[in-house]
């Protein structure tokens, strides 16, 4: 958000597109994201009588609406959750609201579908991955997600077998609300294709050929937020009034966990972004939220929004390798995101499945129409990304919340966290960084067996932080060597980056391995031990001033660190005007 002095700068900033964010921070890997500009391909600068997009917020929401209402304009959207109104105004007219109440202003972004890779043509896929996560256990012992609904905020979600019914035949498809047009429907045809797909893989219920479920949760009702049009654009308000609807509704549907498959760049600390207020405050009413981290790794500090929110679950990506009974040759999928945040929070969470999955959608919808090789030749398309990694954690947490209805969005996150199976050497050292794989792959059984509590989310306030009197930095550093790190936690927490990237596999935490052996997945290390505390510190930004620094326009973030005079570069420059918020892009088959 910006006020009228940023907006000011904001327009000169836009007179070089190329400019790239830099970023101060003392001791924390903390970053005053100060010099904010829109993404998207209209400029700021406005001519006469020319309205742009903007989300207005005021301290009285009333006020803000009675004023927009004397200006004769019409609210696009009316963002209860985050009490803000989407509306095209004039310059002159947002100068003139600007002198009346005191304000924050965010451009409307454009949200945009990504360009897609490659899927793996294969034959009748197998139905794995349930057993891979150990949900099989779950489902032998009765459990299949019926307790809840699970919420898909996308391209929408068209009911074809498997997602209308459950394993019995009941009908499980709420119907979708579609957001751009603020109606809902008992039924929908998704045009584009990712939000069918992406729910197939956490509620399908259909057997392989071998009598294997393929979704995670099959009896779990099923509901799509459609807030991207056919070809995967939407805006900031389209997205935000989705989690509005959600929040309104979710005590009539019975919604307990609502699926984000999309990213974008980061343009302002998590509390500044008004998606990410939205999605706070769905947290912080009770719904959690699983989103993925995106696409863009596997360099570090590469999470998106909605993921980089430290409240929420964000899933990165693993692969088996196309071997599903041979975990010896697994690893993290290159195009997974990584972390830390630039508030300095460890993030993914959780790694799951990403790779080839196999999921429903239309023959006809845009992405099968423009990538027939994604098509399995029956009714399948195998595609790879954190989208899918985020759809398993999905379908896991409705598992979790049918075992215990009880449980809290800081429970589910808590014990996922506890249960999951880190990447390890042979020596039981973690074959990648913390800050790749998380707390490590999900465990759906774990999961639900663990009685873990208040390991998450801990030192953070979610009403304070909603209310703008408090916010929230990690606890990530980068120490002498230039490396990042988790502090108080000795070298375990160490992110050695090597200089050299190997292009075939992602990077590798303290020590290497060939790509050709892969790892197998550690089932016998606690993050409840030493290192649990990483998921639930928080510092109070707002309280301490050394962490609210000034920024400096360079190509390069700059990281000061604790009792050094000069500082160390960290050479990763971030141009946010290079892509915009969208679906995530599916990538070549792993």
């Amino acid at each position: 958000m910006f006020n009228t002095s940023m907006r000011e700068t904001i327009i000169n900033l836009t007179k070089n597109r190329s400019t790239s964010l830099a970023v101060v921070s003392v001791g924390l890997c903390a970053a005053v994201m100060a010099n904010i500009y829109d993404n998207d391909e209209v400029a700021l600068v406005d001519v006469a009588n020319e309205t742009h997009s903007y989300i207005v917020k005021a301290n009285n929401y009333q006020q803000l609406q009675f004023e927009i209402d004397q200006m004769s304009v019409t609210p696009t959207h009316e963002l209860d959750i985050i009490k803000s109104l989407a509306v095209d105004l004039t310059t002159q007219q947002l100068q003139n609201l600007e002198q009346k109440l005191d304000i924050t202003v965010s451009n409307n972004h454009k949200v945009e579908l990504n360009a897609v890779g490659p899927g793996q043509r294969k034959w009748q896929p197998a139905a794995t991955t349930p057993d891979f996560i150990n949900a099989g256990i779950t489902h032998y012992n009765g459990n299949y997600g019926g307790g809840v609904t699970m919420a898909f905020l996308d391209t929408g979600l068209t009911n074809l077998n498997g997602l209308g019914n459950d394993r019995y035949g009941y009908d499980k498809y709420w119907g979708t609300y579609n957001a751009v047009t603020d109606t809902a429907s008992n039924s929908d045809w998704e045009a584009n294709g990712h939000g069918t797909h992406v729910s197939s893989v956490a509620g399908n219920s259909d057997f392989d050929s071998s009598g294997r479920i393929y979704g995670i949760a099959p009896d779990a009702k099923m509901l799509g937020i459609k807030a991207f049009d056919s070809q995967g654009k939407a805006t900031y308000a389209d997205v935000i009034r989705g989690i509005g609807w959600v929040v309104t509704h979710k005590s009539t549907y019975n919604i307990r966990v609502m699926n984000m498959s999309f990213s974008g760049p980061v343009q302002s600390y998590y509390w500044e972004d008004p998606l990410n207020q939205a999605v706070t405050a769905a947290w912080q009413a009770g719904i959690v939220i699983v989103a993925s981290a995106g696409n863009k790794g596997p360099d570090p500090m590469t999470i998106g929004v909605p993921g980089n929110n430290p409240y929420v679950i964000t899933v990165g990506a693993m692969t088996d390798n196309y071997t599903p009974f041979d975990s010896t040759d697994d690893k993290m999928a290159i195009f997974s995101a990584s972390g830390p945040t630039v508030e300095g929070f460890v993030k993914p969470e959780i790694i799951a499945p990403g790779g080839h999955m196999s999921g429903l959608m239309t023959t006809d919808s845009y992405l099968v129409t423009e990538h027939p090789e994604f098509h399995d030749g029956g009714r399948y398309f195998e595609m790879s990304g954190t989208s899918q990694s985020a759809a398993v954690v999905t379908g896991v947490v409705a598992l979790m919340l049918t075992a215990d209805p009880t449980l809290t969005p800081d429970d589910v996150k808590c014990r996922l966290i506890a249960s999951a199976r880190p990447a390890t050497n042979p020596d039981n050292s973690r074959a990648y960084s913390v800050f790749q794989q998380g707390a490590g792959a999900v465990n759906a059984a774990d999961a639900i067996a663990s009685q873990e509590s208040n390991c998450a989310n801990q030192g953070l306030d979610i009403a304070a932080d909603l209310a703008g009197t408090k916010h929230f930095a990690g606890p990530v550093g980068i120490n002498t060597s230039g490396d990042f790190f988790v502090e108080n936690t000795g070298d375990d927490y160490v992110w050695d980056i090597p200089t050299d990237m190997d292009g075939t596999q992602g990077l590798l935490w303290k020590g290497d391995i060939e790509s050709s052996g892969g790892f197998i997945w550690g089932t016998n290390y606690s993050f409840n031990t030493d290192g649990g505390f990483i998921w639930g510190t928080a510092y109070d930004y707002s309280a301490d001033p050394a962490r609210q620094t000034s920024f400096e326009t360079n190509s390069e973030f700059l990281w000061k660190t604790v009792g050094t005079d000069g500082g160390f570069i960290w050479g990763t420059s971030i141009n946010i005007a290079s892509d915009n918020i969208g679906v995530n892009s599916w990538v070549d088959a792993y």
